[in-house]
């Protein structure tokens, strides 16, 4: 059994990474490569902090993994080195552990029991690093493998887009036996695995070489095709006896009234990511680059955190990212957001690590042009921010103006949901007062047949809640064609991360 003080006796350990002067030079993974054998020992090590809880709340949907990984399992398996066991048990409940080992933010970790007093326990474990090197050492050992359908239902399914959700909805349907085709818009798979997250978080191999598994599985593939236009809704139901909408929720929010805002240099953060990540693959230079600029990032979330990375690569000469919020603590206020809630802490990434600067209660008034049309400054105040009585955020300039030098400034104050397509209006669907699609409890629309999930349903939000959902949604679409399904459903369509409100 599992050492109730292993976590007494370990210390906490992050896995390396490799020296900022180093990693800003290139777009590989900040982590730096360990030789198999010394992962394993230390990843094995750091499992044994893990007492096997008699009630784990880091696999609980509500409070830490909507997917309900078995995480005291594998913790313990990997603990007496049994890593093929592990990889088994963490492949039972996530179709993706290495997407979700480098970009999830790890509830599980927020949730952990160690998490409710660090100072006394050293921190929670390691998750989201042992989940990663499980993967990983799966992949390097050959056991990740095709796993073919026993049988052939003889339905066919679409599913559009190919993120996450899309993909994990595909892969659990391609299993379950049914005819199974990804469209995808883009010229490349992935969603926003592909164009969204920087390669120096996610490399595009690691992508790459599941896509691969999934082809080999029977799933078919359909780049540059935009289902509603190139593929009209008429053909798809005359081609298909199920559709499931896993188109994301990119439309971006912006600030188009704000002075100035029409200036050349001001973009939104994903033109901005998705052109980089561009020029990763191959395509070309990107015509949005910060090299020798002086860049502000209006924004203080996780993309803002992609924009400042890509940023110092391409060799800016200063990065601000701006924020209207006041800093938030570095450690958990039990009465702001007590455990095992998502704790309200201020979050440091890696790219934080290697440069720029982070204000705080301040807000762009304006901006200021030369007279080529370019922006060269902008204008902030001192803000605070309050919410009236039906929750509208208001923000409120309070203190004097300062301008900063800008030639390139980046929104990067998330999404307002699904973006308005022809696909939308020829299903006859409409959006919600959030942006996005409704569903009933079998994740089925008000369109029959057609299905929904991932940040379509949910908005923008986490790579392993978009899994979770793809993997239920894809039980509903298994029991409106089959009557029956054994394929499971982790999270109820109206689920909801445990919350302070």
């Amino acid at each position: 059994m599992a050492d109730p003080q292993g976590f007494m006796k370990v210390v906490k350990k992050d896995a390396p990474k490799r020296p900022v002067t180093e990693r800003i030079g290139d777009w590989r993974e900040v982590y730096a490569p360990q030789p198999a054998a010394e992962r394993a020992r230390e990843v094995a090590e750091q499992a044994t902090r893990c007492m096997d809880c008699g009630v784990p709340f880091c696999h609980s949907g509500s409070a830490g993994c909507p997917l309900g990984n078995l995480i005291p399992d594998w913790n313990d398996l990997v603990r007496r080195d049994r890593w093929g066991a592990a990889s088994e048990r963490l492949h039972a409940t996530n179709n993706f552990p290495e997407f979700t080992g480098r970009v999830c933010p790890a509830p599980c970790e927020a949730a952990c029991v160690l998490s409710i007093a660090e100072n006394d326990t050293g921190g929670s474990v390691t998750i989201k690093r042992i989940e990663q090197a499980i993967a990983d050492a799966a992949w390097e050992g050959g056991t990740v493998v095709p796993q073919h359908p026993a049988i052939s239902t003889g339905k066919k399914v679409a599913v559009v887009g190919s993120g996450p959700g899309g993909l994990a909805a595909a892969q659990q349907l391609t299993r379950a036996g049914h005819d199974v085709t990804v469209f995808e818009r883009d010229d490349r798979l992935g969603g926003l695995l592909r164009y969204g997250i920087p390669a120096f978080k996610m490399d595009k191999s690691i992508l790459e070489r599941r896509l691969t598994q999934m082809r080999a599985e029977g799933t078919h593939f359909v780049t540059d095709c935009e289902v509603g236009v190139d593929l009209t809704v008429e053909q798809l139901r005359a081609q298909f006896d199920a559709v499931v909408l896993a188109v994301g929720a990119l439309r971006a929010r912006d600030n188009t009234t704000v002075e100035g805002r029409e200036l050349k240099g001001i973009h939104l953060a994903m033109d901005h990511l998705v052109l980089s990540n561009r020029e990763c693959e191959g395509d070309g230079a990107s015509p949005i680059t910060a090299r020798g600029k002086h860049v502000v990032i209006i924004g203080g979330g996780d993309t803002g955190a992609d924009c400042l990375g890509t940023a110092h690569r391409q060799g800016a000469a200063s990065v601000t990212q701006l924020d209207y919020n006041p800093e938030l603590p570095t450690e958990r206020d039990d009465e702001r957001s007590p455990w095992p809630s998502w704790p309200m802490v201020l979050r440091t990434s890696p790219a934080h690590a290697e440069g720029g600067v982070r204000r705080y209660e301040v807000a762009v008034q304006r901006f200021l042009g030369d007279e080529h049309g370019n922006v060269r400054s902008m204008v902030l105040a001192e803000v605070k921010v309050s919410r009236d009585a039906e929750g509208r955020r208001h923000v409120r300039p309070v203190g004097e103006e300062v301008e900063l030098p800008c030639d390139m400034a980046l929104f990067a104050i998330g999404f307002e949901g699904v973006e308005y397509s022809r696909l939308l209006d020829d299903y006859g669907l409409s959006l919600t007062r959030r942006g996005v699609l409704s569903c009933g409890p079998d994740w089925q629309t008000t369109a029959p047949g057609v299905f929904v999930c991932g940040d379509a349903h949910r908005g923008a939000s986490l790579v392993v809640w978009a899994i979770a959902e793809g993997r239920s949604a894809a039980r509903g679409v298994d029991m409106y064609l089959s009557g029956h399904s054994d394929l499971p459903a982790p999270v109820h369509p109206t689920a909801l991360p445990l919350a302070v409100v």
